[in-house]
């Protein structure tokens, strides 16, 4: 099933410039992976080597933060929406 993904402007010219796309998955994991397959170049800013989620991207699935629903493992449905958002850091 295809999920919307929503991309940061950093993002965005990795994936084509576009601000969202979709990708299939019935896990977070799942749509990471899709998005990988279709944009190379992001695959980077998703997933470690290790294929852990990467530490400094924060992922919303709808509205919650997805390492309160169970990380890559989280289940997403069609009417779902991951919006990625690169961390912040700083002092």
């Amino acid at each position: 099933m295809a999920v919307e993904v929503r991309l940061p402007n950093i993002l965005r010219p990795l994936a084509g410039g576009e601000p969202t796309v979709k990708a299939d998955g019935n896990t977070l994991r799942e749509v990471f992976e899709d998005l990988a397959r279709q944009y190379p170049a992001l695959a980077g800013s998703l997933l470690t080597s290790g294929g852990d989620m990467h530490r400094h991207l924060t992922v919303f699935l709808n509205d919650d933060d997805v390492r309160y629903l169970g990380g890559l493992d989280a289940k997403v449905t069609a009417s779902d929406s991951v919006t990625l958002m690169p961390a912040v850091a700083g002092g």
